[in-house]
């Protein structure tokens, strides 16, 4: 069993993915600034296997403390879409690149030995193959993910024997999670389809690919399984299948009900990319065993069981409008 540090561990993966970790045996710390609520962890709060920590990474005596007698990271926290990057781009390099620094450095003087990253797999920025596989160059198309790739390269440079990294490239996430998000293309048009009877698709043909949330997690558990060699050192796409915008729009639609109207309109975000995730599957055995539609059926449950109340209007739900009511200027007790 591991002692495992998990930055951003209240966010949208975190909150589902440290009740798996706690059912594992392992021992959890939640360091967080818990800016989409404080409740999202209530379902585990009093496991005894639990600390959590409310807290900013960019602290380095924060984490100086609380990354003592750990011995794994896994490295969630980020200002998580363009939009809330682009509000303040020097916060969030502070966040998603500064801390970062820090992190890896405390990491290793504290003896964590294995450092689980999630990038993004916005690195490849636009590509004109088939499939975009990891060999291929980085060239991200905004701050958000410049960042993500910078990280990347500053993990790779401080890997060493005794500090296991990995770099993991996950697509869109998706489905139900606690600390719900719904400005992500799948929860977008679950929820306008439950709840407006309509999806308004901008484009269509564009490329987005997806994982379930509850496969992405799966596989943040698995990865503390898998012995250093298997991992060490290495960068995996995490993605299910790619589909065009329009193609999840008809998915949802087949879960929601047929008097769901799809309209689409034009827009100039052309973003299309098609991630293989074959590597992950050749090297490790990881398949994803979910779908858009088990994302779909799972939103829609939630809805139906009361679990996402005012879902068009709570800013809670959407990053943006969240980090624009809340100052996250640095300050340190």
């Amino acid at each position: 069993m591991r002692k495992i540090v998990v930055t951003g561990g209240a966010g949208y993966v975190g909150s589902v993915l440290v009740p798996k970790l706690l059912d594992k045996g392992h021992q959890v710390k939640v360091i967080d600034l818990y800016i989409y609520g404080r409740n999202v962890l209530d379902g585990v709060k009093d496991h005894p296997n639990l600390v959590q920590v409310e807290g900013d990474i960019r602290n380095r005596t924060l984490l100086e403390k609380h990354l003592t007698g750990y011995d794994t990271v896994i490295h969630l926290a980020c200002i998580s879409n363009d939009p809330s990057f682009e509000l303040d781009p020097d916060l969030g390099r502070s966040i998603n690149y500064d801390a970062f620094i820090d992190l890896v450095d405390v990491s290793k003087l504290k003896g964590i030995n294995r450092f689980i990253y999630a990038s993004s797999s916005s690195v490849y920025g636009i590509k004109d193959q088939t499939n975009v596989t990891e060999d291929l160059p980085l060239e991200p198309l905004t701050d958000y993910s410049k960042y993500k790739a910078m990280c990347e390269d500053v993990l790779l440079q401080e890997q060493q024997a005794g500090f296991t990294t990995l770099i993991l490239r996950p697509a869109t996430v998706c489905g139900y999670s606690p600390r719900l998000r719904l400005d992500l293309t799948v929860n977008i048009l679950t929820n306008h389809a439950v709840n407006n009877r309509k999806i308004t698709v901008f484009g269509g043909s564009q490329m987005r690919p997806n994982i379930h949330i509850e496969d992405m997690t799966d596989l943040y558990v698995k990865t503390l399984e898998w012995p250093d060699n298997a991992i060490d050192g290495k960068i995996f796409n995490a993605g299910y299948e790619n589909h065009t915008v329009m193609q999840i729009a008809e998915m949802i639609r087949s879960v929601v009900g047929d008097d769901v109207d799809i309209v689409t309109t034009p827009t100039d975000d052309n973003r299309s990319y098609h991630i293989s995730s074959e590597k992950i599957k050749q090297e490790l055995g990881f398949v994803p065993r979910r779908t858009i539609e088990d994302a779909a059926k799972d939103l829609v449950t939630a809805f139906a069981a009361g679990k996402i109340p005012d879902s068009m209007t709570d800013i809670r739900y959407y990053n943006i409008k969240t980090m624009q009511t809340v100052n996250l200027s640095p300050v340190y007790a």
